[in-house]
């Protein structure tokens, strides 16, 4: 009794899949081969959405903790400096800045530049020459001379000096003598100091003088060249033959030094 139940169940179910068989067959037979090839294309569009849209779901899902690699920036850059002393790019112009050329003034205020490269001697006609009585060291002148010209000019060794009328030449310090030559450019100035006396009671009594001419070495040094400078002297100068004059200096404390 009981195996006639369970075969009645196994043909009722060999009934049903049967019958679900007919339909799918009859609804398939409908269709023309045109519609099976057309039946592939959604899967192929289907696919190709898959493999675009794989690689956005894909960086959406990233973990927010893996590093991010920084985008190159499409701004300017900024350009290599040329040789015209400019730099481009960013904002703005920048200009390597030249330092300009100093030319200074010179120890008289005068800024003039020489007109020439061409050196002279200096002398009394292209100078400016004056005596001076200083406080410090006692017994003391003070000779200043002062590039009056156009072009450099050179105050080679140390003045010439004569007291009124005498016939020797005032005694020349050796010691005094500088590294190189002095040379002045237009209004700049050149110092030499002059000791009057020597040593109390070394030798004839001072004499007074109120003139003194100022004559100019050349560069041998032989003789005197040029014009000389005629100056009055202070009021009571006295001189002896122990007495002398420096070279020619650059800077007024080291003419007044000796």
């Amino acid at each position: 009794m009981r195996s006639n139940r369970i075969r009645t169940t196994v043909v009722a179910a060999t009934a049903l899949l049967a019958a679900l068989s007919l339909t799918a067959c009859s609804g398939d037979s409908g269709s023309s081969e045109s519609s099976k090839a057309g039946a592939a294309a959604p899967v192929a569009n289907t696919i190709d959405k898959q493999a675009t849209s794989q690689p956005e779901s894909h960086a959406t899902s990233q973990p927010q903790s893996q590093p991010q690699t920084a985008a190159p920036e499409t701004g300017a850059t900024e350009a290599p400096v040329t040789n015209s002393g400019t730099k481009s790019g960013g904002s703005g112009t920048t200009k390597n800045t030249v330092p300009p050329v100093k030319t200074g003034a010179n120890k008289a205020g005068n800024t003039a530049s020489p007109t020439s490269t061409k050196t002279v001697t200096c002398t009394g006609s292209n100078t400016k020459v004056t005596v001076t009585k200083v406080s410090r060291p006692v017994n003391h002148l003070l000779l200043t001379v002062t590039n009056a010209g156009s072009q450099l000019c050179n105050a080679y060794y140390a003045p010439k000096l004569r007291f009124d009328d005498a016939q020797a030449v005032f005694p020349i310090l050796d010691d005094s003598q500088p590294q190189a030559v002095v040379t002045l450019e237009p209004g700049e100035s050149a110092y030499a100091a002059i000791g009057l006396t020597g040593e109390p009671g070394s030798g004839p009594a001072p004499r007074k003088a109120a003139h003194l001419q100022v004559n100019f070495a050349g560069k041998s040094n032989v003789g005197s060249t040029g014009t000389p400078a005629e100056l009055t002297l202070p009021a009571n100068t006295y001189w002896d033959d122990n007495g002398y004059v420096t070279y020619w200096q650059t800077e007024m404390a080291d003419a007044l030094q000796y």
